[in-house]
């Protein structure tokens, strides 16, 4: 994959430069502000920009609104974010325009490297991977709300929706979960049933159903 890198520590982007050369992806750009993200994304158009959440100038929320801004410009951009800490209202405002293609990592998450890799190639076929704690949060949020849309999946059906959200095929989810391959898939299908999501290509529903959750939460 053709990759744009933007985070403010050059070490980190020396050290994810080193990391993506060797899993045989290119870094066509390196960067490490907000303006520079959006126009270095919006000159190579990558596979992927892989983005850091604070960057100068202000250092709170930078990236993700460089983020939001190469989004709004060019739909079809695959983002991931990387954050030091758990920010829920970071990853409502970059689930929120309801397309697949994007991600929420913690920094932490980049020493799994077999992990990060494969979060990589979900974000850039268009899917949708969240980290773990993440997910926990934004669970932990939906099921406290009165107004839920998630209120009549079962317990069991949220653990596969919340595994999907991390970026895991239904295999990764089967795996996960000690349970036979055909059980996940009729978990999906009810999950997609229970959330109104009509019969069509099966990773636009995952992503669909993924992001309906993320809203919930967030």
């Amino acid at each position: 994959m053709r990759i744009v890198v933007a985070d403010d520590s050059v070490l980190l982007r020396e050290g994810l430069h080193l990391l993506l050369a060797e899993a045989g992806h290119e870094v066509v750009a390196s960067v490490g502000d907000g303006p520079a993200t959006v126009a270095a994304v919006l000159e190579h158009r990558p596979d992927l920009a892989l983005v850091d959440v604070r960057m100068p100038p202000s250092h709170t929320d930078e990236g993700l609104r460089a983020a939001v801004e190469i989004r709004r410009s060019w739909p079809g951009a695959r983002v991931l974010v990387l954050s030091q800490y758990v920010e829920l209202s970071y990853a409502d405002d970059l689930f929120a325009a309801g397309e697949g293609g994007v991600g929420y990592l913690l920094k932490d998450r980049v020493s799994d490297v077999d992990d990060f890799l494969a979060a990589l190639q979900t974000v850039a076929a268009g899917g949708t991977a969240l980290d773990p704690l993440v997910v926990r949060q934004l669970m932990g949020q939906a099921g406290a709300r009165r107004d839920d849309p998630l209120a009549a999946l079962t317990p069991r059906e949220r653990e596969v929706l919340a595994l999907m959200a991390e970026g895991r095929s239904n295999a990764a989810v089967a795996e996960q979960m000690t349970v036979t391959l055909g059980a996940v898939e009729k978990h999906s299908q009810r999950i997609f049933a229970k959330l109104g999501l009509l019969p069509d290509d099966a990773q636009h529903r995952r992503v669909l159903a993924v992001l309906r959750y993320l809203r919930a939460g967030a």
